[in-house]
């Protein structure tokens, strides 16, 4: 058999054949193998491929044949990954608000081709990105990627940051100053990526958007706030801050009807001890960044929920009630 002008790729041929054409509802005979290596002007004989097939095991590739009639039918039995998590994937990337849609697109095509051009058309039919609000600003990836780089070398950050203003501009916060921040981590709360860092200047824990950091470099100088980040857990930051607002941190004691243990379970977790004071309500003690979005969330359970303790932001939703009274009367 006269060789053809490609064979030192056959192996890389074989296992792209078998990955895109077969799964675990769809197989491959040996002709169908041998003529598809031929469209890549590749010619092998049987006793190769059966060879080849079995090399691909050493790649990772398991394929199993299968007797059906007069022949073996061939397919990969296993992947990275299987499909229901490639659909979990694929959901959290077009729910992620910071991924754009032209990179939510090219994602998800990326994703496509760790199954086969079957179950390909599965994930694509579940891709509903066009409409969908998703952030502006491309640079996020690198941006992200620059700050795990300075965390784990020990770095501080410089970035500008910006708003949008009512005709739909970005404009510069700070008079396009730059930010000097000591970055310590990235919290994804409420469909957005967030860097929270230690502003030396300040003397206090801040946090920023992603999407709205511009031009970010990684400084030579060293972090600094060691000592803040060493007793605080990233994900208690980020149940105690609504919608990641900051505010003085407080322990916050909430009257709550019954009906509402799941609400108050699913923010602040099952650890949070609901103590029984009636038949119709419980009391519950809260670690909260106390701030206008946590009076805000109050708000939008009504009655259901009274602040008891402190008097202090008793006092201050006292004086947020009055304020809306003023603004809507």
């Amino acid at each position: 058999m006269p060789r053809g002008t490609n064979q030192k790729f056959k192996l890389y041929r074989l296992a792209q054949i078998m990955l895109e054409k077969t799964d675990d509802d769809h197989y491959i005979t040996m002709p169908e193998i041998m003529a598809a290596l031929g469209e890549y002007e590749i010619t092998a004989d049987r006793k190769s491929i059966y060879n080849d097939l079995r090399d691909l095991e050493t790649l990772g590739i398991e394929v199993e044949g299968e007797p059906v009639g007069n022949r073996y039918h061939y397919h990969v039995v296993s992947r990275p990954f299987e499909l229901p998590e490639l659909k979990l994937l694929v959901d959290a990337i077009q729910s992620s608000k910071f991924i754009t849609e032209r990179k939510t697109n090219a994602l998800i095509r990326k994703l496509e081709k760790l199954v086969s051009k079957y179950e390909a058309i599965k994930l694509q039919r579940q891709v509903y990105v066009s409409g969908r609000i998703k952030t502006m600003n491309e640079s996020i990836y690198y941006t992200v990627d620059t700050i795990h780089n300075a965390i784990s070398e020990n770095r501080k950050i410089r970035f500008q940051y910006f708003q949008w203003n009512v005709k739909k501009e970005m404009e510069l916060r700070h008079n396009g100053a730059y930010y000097h921040i000591s970055p310590w981590g990235l919290s994804w709360d409420h469909e957005n990526y967030y860097l929270v860092g230690y502003d030396s200047d300040a003397e206090k824990i801040k946090h920023y958007r992603v999407d709205k950091m511009l031009h970010l470099q990684m400084t030579e100088e060293e972090r600094e706030g060691k000592e803040h980040f060493a007793r605080m857990n990233m994900a208690d930051y980020a149940k105690k801050s609504f919608s990641m607002f900051g505010g003085k941190e407080q322990e916050v004691k909430l009257l709550v009807e019954n009906r509402l243990a799941g609400v108050i379970i699913d923010r602040f977790g099952k650890n949070v001890m609901l103590i029984p004071v009636d038949e119709e309500h419980f009391s519950v003690n809260v670690d909260v960044y106390v701030s206008n979005q946590f009076l805000g969330w109050i708000f939008s359970l009504g009655e259901s929920v009274k602040i008891v303790e402190p008097d202090e932001v008793v006092e201050r939703m006292k004086q947020e009630i009055e304020r809306l009274r003023v603004q809507y009367k």
